[in-house]
């Protein structure tokens, strides 16, 4: 042996040369593979034989001596060895780790997230590699030998592609201890069956841990012990929502879920309660006072919070001058306060089917900052001198004073442009002219047409559904938004515009990166089997054939299924400080300005607007690229949870229909191990599993995404339209089960019934040829048994 060689592992096995923690292990061959490992890692100059290994660990036994030289393999399999041809074995310099976050997408595998932004890099790893790391972990992954650039599966699809594969190696941080699910309850123990459809086995209850629970509540767990090879995980009941299945319980449960909270904390609270309601004068001297001009709002019916308005006022020289007024909630909220941290952490907003879980306290959000009608309310303001082809001659930005006349709700403003009579009607007409020529221009230069399908529910008193219809956008909607685009884009404009020097000032921008082009072509490919074209050569192309086809896409059956996929198709938007533009806008600069009473982003906009207006220098980018990584983040998070309130009443409502009832639908995904079909009529997704395709068997066409039947040689294919009847809804896992009916309107029988039904066929065969009876039974019973063998 080499005089360098390692003293005796006590003294090694939990510490590397760089005095990095080695991670705890899980189980004995964890804690021997890892001392191999580290020992191989201090004494990394050099190489190392087998029996070498043996004897630095005094292994003499048949059986460890077996189990050492399979760790080996493995470390050598893993990257973290390199085996030399005369059989020794040297750690490998190379570093073959990365730090991402585990995505559990099914059963069988995960990905591991690293962050670059192109999901196409996330590192595939099987479910059997993942060391006891659930969705939502931030871990250390080894990309296997070999593994680059092959084999694993491509996001978003079940093909086959050039992927990256690894294996988890040490958990960095947990992303969750603690989950919601629902409990069952025996004697001695219960069982928790988690609503995340990441998280796939059952929590463990002891009994003296199931506190109140009682058999089929909704509960929150802490996980006391995550899941290894050799332990399924287990955990405490820490707060029972409820019975399950009932309205507050449920959404209590995707709140908790998510991690998002249900009330403000006291210190928030007190802090809220302190704040005057009264404008000292002393306040309004400092701003531009625009009270004097006739200002409203235009907001959804059931809305609280106005966090914007528009002011109006013809000038002598023919033009208008339009004030985009935004609550100043950075007047109230102040740097190192509990309203502000409090503000940060929640980052959003978040608009669950039922109710808000405001950012800010209600005294604030609904009160103070909101724009309500007939009072004094301070707000940041960009106020623009548009010529009456909606060219800006003149703009300002900075702290104002104003007083609503008069608040509309987007119907009654619509009622009143579409009726040529009612309150401000010269206004509105005036606004919405200007609102088009905006919208127009836009799509000259190139923006795309994001229009997608929004579900709306109406509830009983109790929170059950029961209707559920499309929003539909009018032009009062539209003549909100392209304000609120024009103030978002001039203001990040402006703030660009006041750089000094060779480096830009930093700010909060709302980015768009431009799509993939082989992600573009594959959806141009799937929207063709519709007979949509869509021209990709160019942006100036991609944008004008893109919008055509949502015109024409608009009261199609395929409509909501071929929106979706094309917003998958493109880059999500993000917070950053690197001014890319946003592709989807086709504006060069964007930010987020305009509604800070429910997005931290716009409150930072507001904050740094002021700062350099006051001559402010350029801030720290580093500090702000961190607050825009989380804001990026808690908006994720929010429409997850969004989503999942909307999933649920979905199912919700689906279940309360007759099961004979049958509905139109349309193939949004092909698998293999199924068809998923989005009902018309109520944008409801369930699944149609392949065992319940009972006329044949069928093969799954990856490339083409379809299934082919192998006798019949039938289709189903991306896009197709079908009819279904619902054969389960599971609330827990708000997920739905179909199946298909054939053009005759018969259901289609599923596999494991016909089977069930040949059996008891062949059955009543044999009983009968034993008792004598005709041998047409016979022939029954062994047209039974061929079939079953197909």
């Amino acid at each position: 042996m080499r005089n360098n060689r390692s003293k005796p592992r006590e003294q090694h096995s939990r510490r590397s040369p760089q005095n990095r923690p080695v991670p705890l292990a899980d189980s004995f061959l964890d804690e021997m593979k890892n001392d191999i490992a580290a020992f191989f890692e201090i004494n990394s100059k050099d190489s190392f034989s087998q029996n070498d290994v043996l004897d630095n660990f005094d292994i003499v036994d048949r059986k460890t001596k077996f189990i050492a030289h399979g760790l080996l393999g493995e470390l050598a399999d893993e990257g973290q060895l390199t085996r030399h041809p005369d059989g020794t074995y040297q750690f490998n310099e190379t570093d073959r780790t990365t730090e991402g976050t585990v995505d559990h997408v099914n059963p069988r595998f995960a990905f591991v997230s690293t962050g670059s932004g192109d999901r196409d890099n996330d590192i595939y790893v099987s479910t059997d590699d993942l060391n006891g790391a659930i969705d939502g972990d931030k871990v250390k992954v080894m990309r296997l030998s070999g593994s680059s650039n092959s084999g694993g599966f491509s996001r978003g699809s079940q093909t086959r592609s050039r992927r990256i594969e690894g294996k988890v190696v040490s958990i960095v941080e947990r992303g969750r201890s603690e989950l919601v699910g629902r409990i069952s309850t025996w004697p001695n123990y219960g069982q928790v069956i988690p609503d995340s459809k990441k998280i796939y086995e059952e929590v463990y209850i002891p009994k003296d841990k199931l506190s109140d629970a009682k058999d089929g509540d909704k509960v929150i767990v802490r996980l006391t012990r995550f899941p290894d090879s050799r332990h399924r995980p287990e955990g405490e009941v820490i707060s029972v929502l409820g019975p399950a299945g009932q309205n507050n319980t449920e959404m209590h449960a995707i709140l908790a879920e998510f991690g998002l909270p249900v009330d403000f904390p006291d210190a928030v609270e007190k802090e809220s309660k302190g704040i005057s309601e009264k404008i000292p004068k002393k306040e309004i001297t400092k701003r531009r006072d625009m009270r004097g001009i006739t200002t409203f709002t235009i907001d959804p019916d059931d809305a609280k919070d106005f966090d914007d308005a528009l002011s109006i006022q013809m000038l002598e020289n023919g033009n208008y001058e339009i004030g985009v007024h935004i609550a100043d909630v950075t007047h109230y909220i102040q740097p190192g306060t509990a309203l502000e941290d409090e503000a940060f952490k929640r980052g959003t907003s978040v608009y669950l089917v039922d109710r808000v879980v405001p950012m800010l306290p209600e005294k604030l959000s609904n009160n103070l900052c909101s724009l309500r009608p007939n009072e004094d309310k301070l707000t940041f303001s960009a106020v623009f001198e548009l010529t009456p082809d909606a060219k800006i001659k003149k703009e300002w930005f900075g702290r104002t004073v104003i007083h609503s006349d008069r608040r509309f709700a987007y119907e009654e403003a619509q009622d009143i442009v579409d009726r040529g009579h009612g309150d401000y009607l010269e206004e509105l007409r005036l606004l919405n002219d200007l609102a088009f020529k905006f919208r127009d221009d836009r799509f000259r230069h190139g923006a795309i047409n994001f229009e997608t399908v929004e579900v709306k529910f109406k509830l009983d008193e109790n929170g059950v559904p029961l209707s559920v219809y499309p929003k539909v956008r009018k032009d009062a909607h539209k003549l909100i938004e392209e304000f609120m685009l024009l103030a978002n884009k001039r203001v990040a404009e402006f703030i660009h515009g006041l750089s000094r020097g060779e480096h830009p000032n930093v700010m909060i921008y709302r980015v768009h990166d431009s799509p993939d082009f082989e992600k573009l072509k594959t959806f141009a490919t799937f929207a063709g089997r519709f007979g949509y074209k869509l021209k990709i050569d160019s942006e100036k192309e991609l944008s004008k054939s893109f919008n055509t086809m949502m015109e024409s896409l608009e009261g199609q059956p395929e409509q909501n299924a071929l929106q979706q996929l094309a917003i998958r198709t493109m880059a999500k938007a993000r917070y950053s400080t690197e001014d890319i533009g946003h592709f989807g806008l086709s504006f060069r600069r964007y930010s987020h300005f305009t509604s800070p009473i429910r997005r931290y982003p716009d409150m930072m906009a507001h904050r740094l607007l002021q700062h350099y207006l006051d001559g402010g220098k350029s801030v720290d980018r580093e500090e702000y690229e961190a607050k825009c990584k989380h804001s990026s983040d808690r908006e994720r998070v929010a429409v997850e949870a969004e989503r999942a309130s909307i999933k649920y009443k979905q199912v919700e409502f689906m279940n309360r229909m007759d099961r004979d009832q049958e509905f139109k639908g349309i193939i949004t995904g092909v698998t293999d191990f199924g068809l998923f079909v989005e009902i018309t009529e109520t944008s409801a997704e369930g699944l149609v599993r392949m065992t319940d395709l009972g006329d044949d068997f069928y093969d799954f066409d990856k490339d083409n995404y379809r299934l082919i039947g192998k006798r019949n040689k039938k289709i189903f294919a991306f896009g197709d339209a079908v009819t279904v009847k619902v054969k389960d809804a599971n609330l827990a896992r708000r997920s739905l089960d179909l199946f298909l009916v054939d053009d005759k309107g018969s259901l289609k029988t599923p596999l494991k019934s016909r089977l069930t039904r040949r059996e008891n066929t062949a059955g009543e065969a044999r009983s009968q040829r034993r008792s004598g009876s005709s041998g047409s039974s016979s022939k029954t019973a062994k047209a039974g048994k061929d079939r079953r063998k197909r």
